[in-house]
């Protein structure tokens, strides 16, 4: 069998309802989507941003990345990166889908992805983080941190915006110390077959019901195979998040 070879894509708008032109945002002296890309190209000899709008791909032209446009039209990063896949003419058999909005994703976040695919079965992965129950319930109870259950070969069993699994028996406030929870990390990686399939399907009636993309690779029968980290992402989805990295960059002396 022929070794996997990678390419990541890192979907990048610039529209955005909460915060508009979020890729060129300047955090210490770099552009959001610089630092992402020079983060995944330590983990990756090939990495392509892929943006419906032409000054973000200038501004990637400009620092010596490799981009391509897209159309603006796309349900969503997925349908984006095979787009810009197709385009770009790669024969990659692995493509990882890097959130554009984590400045400082770890290499070792991508490592990991792509270790999964030492099996040869794996179809897609995933990355999770154990939920620190020292963040308490509320943070857990966020609907905008999915959660997840695998099986016993680390397969993905279901996604939710929910708390899974319920603690039968316990209070809620006892949860935390019953069990050990799961949190989703949005960051993706798919056989180059796999993404050819996944883009064609339609919405399904559990992704309609929990805006959890992923809902519909597996109601139409996919695995998704999970890796597990325990490195904390940052993502940023408004100006105040854009406020807090800037103070944990300048706090870190991150690069």
């Amino acid at each position: 069998m022929q070794p996997n070879t990678f390419i990541g894509i890192i979907p990048a708008r610039y529209a955005s309802t909460r915060f508009p032109g979020k890729p060129l945002a300047d955090i210490g002296g770099m552009t959001m989507i610089e630092r992402v890309y020079r983060q995944a190209s330590k983990a990756l000899d090939h990495v392509l941003v892929a943006t419906d709008d032409a000054r973000i791909f200038d501004t990637v032209e400009a620092f010596g990345g490799n981009a391509v446009m897209t159309s603006p039209d796309h349900r969503s990063g997925t349908d984006r990166c095979f787009e810009a896949y197709t385009r770009s003419g790669s024969d990659a058999s692995v493509i990882i889908n890097i959130q554009g909005d984590e400045p400082f994703v770890d290499p070792a976040q991508i490592e990991a992805l792509k270790s999964c695919f030492d099996t040869p079965q794996v179809q897609i992965a995933t990355l999770v983080r154990r939920f620190n129950p020292e963040r308490g319930f509320d943070a857990l109870f966020n609907p905008n941190t999915p959660k997840v259950v695998m099986d016993s070969a680390m397969n993905a069993l279901y996604f939710s915006r929910s708390i899974i699994p319920y603690v039968r028996g316990a209070e809620w406030k006892e949860w935390l110390h019953k069990t050990t929870f799961h949190t989703h990390i949005g960051m993706y990686a798919y056989r180059a077959d796999v993404l050819a399939e996944i883009v064609k399907l339609p919405q399904s009636s559990l992704e309609l019901a929990e805006s959890l993309e992923q809902l519909r690779w597996l109601q139409a029968g996919y695995k998704i195979r999970v890796g597990v980290t325990d490195i904390e992402t940052i993502g940023i989805d408004t100006p105040a998040d854009l406020e807090a990295a800037i103070k944990l960059l300048n706090s870190n002396g991150r690069e």
